[in-house]
């Protein structure tokens, strides 16, 4: 009878070493994954909870009628846009990389629809606004909350001019103007500049740069009421692509809001597999 209770203990305490159990000790804690880079930049949703579908930000996205980004890449240890010494501003209209990640960029400023500013909250997408002082001056407030949100502020004249019309000092009143009325709302001086239209000359350049200005954000997209209007024939989203939208409200998208519009282009991107950055970590 000894012999079997021997026996039987024996084997039992076999079976634990192949299973890797004991039960003397529990099991070992998790490792803890390293910490992110923190950065004052929004992050998508996804990121900011640390495992996409979360139930956090699966909710937030989904009452937008989204499904969370993937998140973005750490931004590069170099950025790829840089103004060297000597050297004129440069102009791009999108962002050497090989990452599938676009840049959302908003320009001049003339809806002021609440829900955005809720919607970018929750979503935690980054994006940069081009402002125009003629388009905001009514409610300057409006747009703090974004900028605390750690979206970017850039330039995009005081009065909207086509650029190219105007004389080279004109120019600079208009950049250099803006410059300073942004610095004085909202605590920095833009690094980007957009000009209205997309239109410009060597002069536009000369003057941003005696501005402050580091770069000349032009674009590859340019999202409509529903659609995305591609400058590339094959219509398709690149690697490191800018897209341009607007504030803009139910009278110029024929009905549809400014969330409407946001949450359409979103889903855009990502069927396409992309996912959005933001764009003063590359430029």
């Amino acid at each position: 009878m000894k012999k079997t209770i021997a026996l039987r203990a024996a084997l039992t305490a076999a079976a634990l070493l192949v299973t890797g159990c004991t039960a003397e000790r529990p099991p070992a804690a998790p490792v803890s994954a390293p910490a992110p880079p923190t950065s004052s930049a929004p992050r998508p949703a996804a990121e900011e909870s640390g495992a996409p579908g979360a139930p956090a930000e699966a909710a937030a996205y989904r009452k937008w009628g989204l499904k969370p980004f993937a998140a973005p890449p750490a931004p590069p240890a170099v950025k790829p846009v840089v103004r060297k010494p000597g050297e004129p501003v440069p102009v791009v209209s999108d962002i050497p990389t090989e990452e599938k990640i676009v840049f959302v960029t908003i320009d001049d400023g003339a809806e002021k629809d609440p829900g955005f500013v809720t919607m970018m909250k929750e979503l935690k997408v980054p994006f940069t606004m081009f402002l125009t002082d003629s388009a905001i001056r009514t409610d300057y407030a409006y747009f703090s909350p974004l900028v605390a949100q750690g979206h970017g502020v850039a330039n995009h004249t005081l009065t909207h001019p086509d650029l190219r019309t105007l004389s080279p000092e004109a120019q600079r009143r208009e950049i250099c103007g803006q410059q300073q009325k942004l610095k004085e709302r909202y605590g920095t001086a833009p690094r980007l500049f957009r000009p209205p239209y997309g239109n410009w000359n060597e002069a536009t350049r000369t003057a941003a740069g005696s501005c402050g200005v580091d770069a000349i954000v032009l674009w590859r997209e340019s999202m409509q009421i529903k659609n995305m209007q591609y400058q590339r024939g094959d219509r398709k989203l690149h690697p490191g692509d800018i897209v341009l939208a607007h504030f803009r409200g139910p009278s110029e998208l024929k009905g549809r809001t400014m969330t409407e519009m946001t949450a359409t282009m979103l889903r855009r991107i990502q069927e396409q597999g992309f996912t959005v950055a933001r764009l003063e970590d590359y430029v």
